[in-house]
């Protein structure tokens, strides 16, 4: 899918964005959301395969089932339309629908698009999910597709021009981007962002670029702990 980064609004870690500002001022149905990167990888080195993934958090911070954590090996997945070729992985309540795995993303730049994207139908989000936290994660072995123990030198530090994007799915108007500028070191994940509503069930997407070391299972100890 190709897009204009200078298309939307630009907006930095700590800055939210109201869903509402999007068509005319009406309530985003569907947020559709980008993710892309370009991985500086060795050409005799190992695979550098980068999953997207979200977390549907209650008041508590935490998923309320596993099932809520949407991810590339989620036990829940169908096609998000009738007309897809490939299935993704999705919610408890059925209202977002993860990213479809690319083992390697896309890291040609000449190649214009999103590496992973999401889909969040954000009026059927439960009432019980108050966040939609979006990360992205570095596959290290031995969860790898290669078995390569290579894998496990790889991080952020070597990843660079990330960002994460948010348009109207139904119009395709940009909404808002974020471009991560953080430089990285040891972290294997980051937090990108997240989607949050109100009491009045309006929502915000609010940029974060926060760095972990210890990946997708570091994530889940944060927000899966009682898991």
């Amino acid at each position: 899918m190709g897009f204009d980064l200078n298309k939307g609004e630009v907006i930095d870690a700590g800055s939210s964005f109201d869903l509402n500002k999007g068509s005319a001022g009406t309530q985003l149905k569907i947020a559709g959301v980008g993710l892309g990167w370009n991985a500086n990888d060795d050409e005799n080195g190992p695979v550098f395969d980068l999953d997207v993934s979200a977390f549907c958090l209650g008041e508590d911070g935490q998923i309320p089932a596993m099932t809520d954590l949407v991810y590339f090996n989620s036990k829940l997945t169908t096609k998000f339309q009738p007309e897809d070729e490939e299935e993704r992985p999705y919610s408890t309540d059925g209202a977002v629908f993860g990213a479809i795995d690319e083992l390697e993303g896309s890291d040609d730049e000449d190649e214009a698009g999103d590496a992973e994207d999401m889909r969040i139908i954000l009026d059927e989000v439960a009432d019980n999910i108050k966040e939609i936290v979006i990360v992205v994660t570095i596959t290290k072995f031995p969860h790898d597709e290669e078995k390569d123990r290579r894998t496990l030198d790889l991080d952020f530090s070597q990843v660079e021009g990330c960002y994460c994007r948010v348009w109207d799915f139904d119009t395709d108007e940009p909404l808002c981007t974020f471009e991560l500028d953080t430089d990285f070191g040891k972290e294997d994940a980051v937090v990108f962002g997240k989607f949050s509503k109100d009491s009045s069930n309006n929502w915000n997407f609010t940029a974060i670029g926060e760095g972990h070391v210890g990946g997708l299972p570091k994530l889940i100890s944060i927000y899966a702990s009682k898991f």
